[in-house]
């Protein structure tokens, strides 16, 4: 068994990744590959379902050639949470893109609907989640409709696409369930009443089963061997595992995308403006869910799309890793500020109308005190959602990981906003969170907890702004945000 491998596969918004780990939970192989991100329209974001298949299928290809002869004793599978599709079942042919969580073309279908409708969630009224996603496909794509009048129609999130593809397992996981808007607090299944509020079937819609266990094995005529898939969940709820931060009061910050911050909570909660997520389901004897952990979620919808955006989109730099090297050099943003609203806010504000704002320039501001700007922005954002946590479970700690955690201004920046040490993880916490549940899934580790007590402790990032300092920039903060949303 001590020679044997794990297998994590992650769908992120921008690239599939998959990596290979020992027993140890030391990395043996990774393979990355790209995944283009369109917007064919204002509002619109999506990507095509093949090429992720594809991006999968070639990642896992080339790190199983780096087994070498060693047994690839299970895989898990993370994804990008709440982006939807609609594909047939019989051929298993896409009918539509990948509808990103990013896009906004049912916001007229949600105003319809009304907050109240929703309630039993726990979630906001928001685009970000994906009910409304999939009703819009029903109502208004002809090939939907058809192959859902013709009962060949299959609608779900990326996960469920990539195991019925590579499995036959037409299946979701309930951390998963939990991010689209059609979970009750605390349920283990659709909700009736939900799915009658969005206009959906039940038998349209994946299987909600445990996140890990005995699930389904994954194969392809270009693989060596057949995978075992022993893990199933989104890649948020991932990253918490690999970060390590698996008790109540213990938070991560994935640095990506967005951030998107998680703290486990000793049950389901309900928090103004944090969501209420399943953190992973274990399963029964029977291989249903069974023992369920919770926590809370919130997200910054724009954080490397940001320096993206500020270095290719307006020019400023030849890429984002040359922005942060110039939000370096300055000690300060002179004066300018960031709000991160390219695709409206998210917790805790919950404003998707939001749009991006740039203040306080003068002729004293140059292109890198509008870089540091936007690295200050990230942290406060961030600063919102911890302390919205905070008030609801003790942070005991904060773990951090992703590719912008390279970045050691940014740390710095996160660890004054907050006036908290900063426990910095692997860059690579979330295809390693997938392949250390494959472990517990298969038997390697007695628990999730026993998985996590085999990291290794990161390094640390302390304060070192005055807490009254501290106090002044997050008045300003929260004036020029408040401000800055009803632009």
């Amino acid at each position: 068994m001590s020679s044997a491998l794990l297998l994590g596969i992650d769908d992120g918004t921008t690239a599939v990744k998959a990596a290979l780990f020992d027993a140890e939970l030391r990395g043996v192989a990774q393979a990355r590959r790209p995944v283009p991100v369109t917007h064919p329209a204002p509002d619109l974001v999506e990507q095509d379902p093949q090429l992720i298949l594809d991006a999968v299928i070639d990642a896992v290809a080339e790190v199983l050639e780096h087994a070498r002869g060693r047994e690839v004793l299970a895989a898990g599978l993370d994804h990008q949470g709440e982006s939807v599709l609609a594909w047939e079942a019989d051929s298993g042919r896409p009918l539509t893109p990948v509808v990103v969580w990013q896009d906004k073309r049912h916001e007229s279908l949600l105003a319809r609907i009304g907050a109240r409708s929703i309630g039993r969630s726990g979630l906001p009224l928001d685009p970000y989640f994906s009910a409304g996603r999939m009703a819009w496909l029903l109502e208004r794509d002809e090939l939907v409709r058809a192959a859902r009048d013709a009962g060949s129609l299959r609608i779900g999130t990326v996960d469920a696409f990539l195991t019925d593809r590579l499995a036959g397992r037409f299946a979701t996981d309930l951390s998963t369930a939990s991010r689209t808007q059609l979970l009750a607090v605390g349920g283990r299944d659709w909700d009736e009443q939900l799915l009658a509020t969005f206009g959906l079937r039940r038998e349209l819609l994946p299987r909600v089963g445990p996140t890990f266990g005995p699930l389904a094995e994954l194969h392809c005529e270009r693989w060596p061997v057949a995978v075992p898939l022993r893990a199933q969940l989104v890649d948020q709820q991932a990253a918490l595992v690999g970060s390590g931060a698996v008790r109540p009061g213990q938070l991560k910050a994935t640095y990506g995308t967005g951030v998107f911050v998680l703290g486990r909570t000793a049950g389901p909660a309900v928090a103004h403006g944090l969501l209420p997520t399943v953190a992973w389901a274990a399963p029964d004897e029977g291989g249903d869910v069974g023992e369920v952990a919770y926590a809370l979620d919130g997200g910054v919808f724009a954080a490397g799309s940001l320096l993206d955006w500020l270095a290719q989109g307006l020019g400023l730099a030849p890429d984002a890793a040359a922005l942060a090297a110039a939000a370096a050099s300055v000690p300060d943003s002179a004066g300018v500020m960031v709000l991160p609203a390219l695709a409206g806010l998210g917790a805790p504000w919950w404003r998707p109308h939001a749009h991006g704002v740039i203040a306080g320039l003068t002729s004293a501001a140059g292109m890198a005190h509008l870089a540091r700007a936007a690295l200050e922005a990230i942290a406060w954002r961030v600063a919102d959602i911890v302390e919205a946590m905070a008030a609801v479970v003790p942070v005991q700690s904060l773990r951090v990981d992703g590719g912008l955690t390279n970045d050691a201004t940014l740390l710095q920046i996160q660890s004054d906003a907050l006036g908290l040490p900063l426990s910095v993880g692997r860059p690579d916490a979330t295809v390693l969170g997938a392949a250390m549940l494959a472990g517990v899934g298969a038997g390697l580790f007695a628990s999730v907890e026993d998985a996590a007590r085999r990291l290794p402790s990161g390094r640390l990032v302390t304060p070192s702004a005055a807490p009254r300092e501290r106090a002044r920039r997050r008045e300003l903060w929260r004036a020029f945000v408040d401000a800055g949303a009803r632009l």
